[in-house]
């Protein structure tokens, strides 16, 4: 197999276990935090998902990979019910978390969507202040004491690095930050819920290469608390913050793996042809 010269890094890479949380190093970290089984989704009458067996890991960071159209983006949004605002949809098999399957009749979907928080390709800042936009969710949930919302508001924005820019401004208008700065608010705003899983739907895309790794060097802080499960076409991009890659193809999960391992061992042909750049 020819390594690009951009993923060539890979090479010496020992795969993902990081301090802390390498592999035996505990018991809950050894069981999926988010397991799908059987899974299949229906537009309609149109099938976008094929048996997708995908288990993720706590406190790592998975990829989805694959070319346009291949179902990875209708992947992640079966993990916190978000396909459930599509009026004609379907869905067979299970997403667990934790164990709990969270298509259970049972299951408070805003509850769920507060554990498993999204960040969407294009920021979509709310029209409303930095300040108000981070409270915005503990809001809803019933926190209103100012004390506990600065604090919240505080921490949220050094999670997502972007304190130190707009600590003296809080009240301005989150519209006047710039691109990279408002999807960093919307990571804020995510974690302000104090998620346990972070859903990224290329969140990178529309920056440019100074944003984009400032949201890639978040993504490597944030695994250390988070989950995370990330959507990217830049085949650099996964190589350089996941631990573990799932490739995607007409809506089959075609393989998945330890992010070191596929990029430079991938056992199908599919993949090796699209991480080569032989399609997609």
């Amino acid at each position: 197999m020819v390594i690009p010269p951009s993923l060539s890094h890979l090479a010496a890479s020992k795969g993902p276990p990081r301090p802390g949380s390498a592999a035996g190093t505990g018991a809950d970290d050894e069981l999926p935090k988010i397991e799908s089984k059987n899974l299949n989704f229906f537009y309609g009458s149109s099938q976008a998902l094929f048996d997708i067996c995908l288990p993720i890991r706590a406190r790592h960071v998975t990829a989805l990979i694959g070319p346009s159209g291949c179902g990875k983006s209708t992947f992640l949004r079966t993990l916190n019910r978000m396909n459930d605002l599509i009026e004609v949809r379907r869905l067979t098999g299970q997403v667990l978390l934790d164990g709990v399957d969270v298509y259970d009749p049972e299951i408070d979907v805003v509850a769920l969507r507060k554990r498993v928080g999204m960040v969407f390709q294009k920021s979509n800042p709310f029209p409303k202040s930095i300040y108000e936009n981070v409270a915005y969710g503990p809001r809803i949930a019933g926190t209103n004491k100012r004390s506990i919302l600065d604090g919240i508001v505080e921490d949220s924005l050094k999670k997502s690095a972007l304190w130190d820019e707009v600590r003296n401004r809080l009240n301005d208008s989150a519209l006047n930050l710039s691109g990279g700065q408002q999807q960093r608010l919307c990571i804020a705003r995510a974690l302000a819920t104090s998620p346990e899983v972070l859903l990224m739907d290329e969140p990178a895309s529309a920056l440019d290469p100074s944003s984009t790794s400032r949201i890639e060097d978040l993504v490597s802080e944030l695994k250390e608390n988070y989950t995370i499960v990330i959507v990217t076409h830049n085949m650099q991009q996964a190589a350089r913050v996941s631990d573990y890659t799932a490739f995607f193809y007409q809506g089959k999960l075609v393989e998945m793996g330890e992010t070191s391992t596929l990029f430079l061992k991938p056992k199908e042909k599919q993949t090796e042809d699209y991480i080569t750049g032989r399609f997609g």
